[in-house]
């Protein structure tokens, strides 16, 4: 006997409704049914407290389809964007009275996540495969970094789309355990890492440099880091213990002048001499104006290391923020050893102990793979722009206006306070008037070569990484659903991956894969939605016995 799914019943029931309405007879034998079982089907069905016209809906075929994208989309945003377990599907299904139409148990939510899971699963791993299909090739700079479930996760993003390539589980993290996994996921794609932006693990160091024979970017948070946990807690100590000092010193100035003001007050003073009170005084004065002093060059050297940590961000860019010229290395290593000799008259004033001096000479220690990563971008920019084969003024637009334009975008995009954001941005304008006027030679090229300039323009603008975190972003995620969950899974971390690649969009509508192989992919909730099975039917809930109290008598 055929077993028919509840979208089919709904579909032959509407079918076998407008035949008799027509008047056309032996309906149940022209669709291949026993009257007896289209009789069983047209009974109404119970569903508590639900609306007659709800109820009727959700015995046609669209009521059928509305119900199974409802029910997927519960179990979709819930347990795979907002970090919550199937009990919360289940509570949602009670609560919003879809259980008087779907089964709300945690047995048959469960079967449906797991196959959600693995649609998901499926149904990116055949995206990838048609996206990455005359994919044009990319050179890539990769952020990796790993997670801790406690079991150790690999994760690598592109950070200009933000596509995940790898996020698996492994059994330790070293370099060849690196290497091996990227280079797994990297089969099929068109794609050579020429840059990895990470911390400064010897591992991770190894696998870009040796295993991969990439350029190793450090991450400049890191460093920014170091400086800021040399400097902070004890600058912070000394303007407290400073504070801390000068009210001690206006109390004992106060008590003196409190004492001469007795002492001025009573009749008949005292025989004998009178206190020293001016020289108390003074000397209680001389106190405070100190305390103060040292109050004040406390706060002064806290406020110079904030303003020195801000400017290691401000200085490491490959063009001047202030004039969109390029800027050469000599000029970068001569701004960077300016903040650090003054990062070092910081450390002799205070007093830093040697712990705090010892994360200062590590910070600095990365100055040298900083210069580097400037070198490597200009390397590799002139080369992309060399390859293009354009006359000489066509290649100095580029060089000289069109990247830094479009490199100043995207500082200003990344930037979080509105005054720098407007002024990048207006610089950027700046920049790219002279290539709007219709009498540019760039105006004279085709319009698809244009097109080709610009995204070779921008490549080469996204070529400068200096930071990684988008997998620290991606780090914090993971942790939140394994907080919610104790453990992921294998399938559960790939769904996930899924979820992030295909299905969440930024605020231009595209998703990473689109921003990562240049082309639209069709929707993932649908591809999954076709091929999910249909949410069961409540089953009629048995009572439940009441409780027995424990010291009930037994019969005699």
């Amino acid at each position: 006997m055929k077993h028919r799914s509840r979208l089919e019943r709904a579909e032959q029931l509407e079918t076998a409704t407008v035949c008799l309405a027509a008047g056309q007879p032996q309906v149940a034998a022209d669709l291949g049914l026993a009257r007896s079982t289209l009789q069983e089907w047209s009974k109404p069905v119970a569903v508590g407290a639900a609306p007659a016209a709800l109820a009727a809906l959700m015995e046609t075929p669209d009521g059928v389809r509305w119900l199974h994208q409802l029910v997927l989309a519960a179990h979709f945003s819930i347990t795979l964007q907002g970090g919550a377990g199937i009990r919360v599907v289940c509570q949602f299904i009670e609560l919003s009275g879809l259980s008087a139409f779907v089964g709300a148990s945690y047995g048959t939510h469960q079967g449906l996540n797991a196959a959600l899971e693995e649609a998901l699963v499926a149904v990116a791993h055949e995206q990838r495969a048609a996206l990455a299909r005359g994919m044009p090739h990319r050179d890539l700079t990769v952020c990796e970094d790993e997670t801790f479930h406690p079991q150790i996760c690999l994760v690598a993003l592109e950070p200009v789309s933000g596509f995940l390539l790898l996020e698996q589980y492994a059994a330790e993290r070293k370099a060849a355990t690196w290497t091996q996994a990227l280079q797994a996921a990297l089969v099929g794609l068109n794609v050579a890492v020429i840059q990895g932006t990470r911390d400064e693990a010897g591992a991770l160091h190894r696998h870009v440099e040796v295993d991969l024979g990439a350029h190793h970017s450090p991450d400049l948070f890191h460093g920014q880091h170091e400086v800021s946990k040399a400097t902070s807690l004890s600058l912070a100590r000394q303007v407290r213990q400073a504070a801390a000092t000068v009210v001690a010193a206006q109390q004992v100035w106060a008590v003196e002048r409190a004492a001469q003001q007795v002492y001025e007050e009573q009749s008949p003073r005292p025989c004998g001499r009178p206190p020293a009170f001016a020289a108390r005084l003074q000397a209680a004065v001389s106190e405070v104006v100190q305390a103060e002093v040292a109050h004040t060059q406390a706060q002064a050297r806290q406020s110079e290391a904030r303003e020195l940590v801000r400017e290691l961000g401000l200085l490491y860019h490959p063009y001047d923020l202030e004039r969109g010229q390029a800027q050469p290395v000599e000029q970068v290593a001569q701004r960077f050893n300016s903040v650090w000799a003054q990062l070092g008259r910081i450390a002799q004033a205070a007093n830093l102990p040697t712990r705090a001096r010892d994360r200062l000479a590590k910070a600095q220690r990365l100055t040298t793979q900083l210069l580097a990563t400037i070198t490597f971008f200009f390397a590799t920019l002139q080369g992309q722009v060399e390859a293009l084969a354009l006359p000489l003024h066509l290649e100095r637009a580029l060089v000289d206006q069109l990247i830094p334009a479009l490199y100043l975008e995207r500082v200003a995009a990344r930037s979080t306070r509105a005054e720098p954001r407007h002024r990048l941005r207006a610089l950027s304008r700046q920049l790219l008037e002279p290539l709007r006027h219709s009498d540019h030679p760039l105006h004279a090229l085709p319009s698809a070569e244009r097109a080709h300039l610009e995204q070779v323009a921008g490549d080469c603008a996204d070529c400068f990484q200096r930071s990684s975190s988008g997998v620290e972003g991606r780090n914090g995620q993971l942790a939140l659903h394994h907080h919610g969950r104790h453990r992921l899974s294998d399938r559960k971390l790939a769904a996930l991956t899924a979820v992030h690649n295909y299905h969440i969009r930024r605020a231009d509508g595209t998703t990473a894969a689109e921003r990562f192989f240049g082309r639209a992919h069709e929707t993932l909730f649908a591809q999954v939605l076709q091929r999910m099975p249909l949410p069961p039917r409540p089953a009629c809930r048995r009572p439940r016995p009441p409780r027995q109290p424990y010291l009930m008598p037994l019969a005699a």
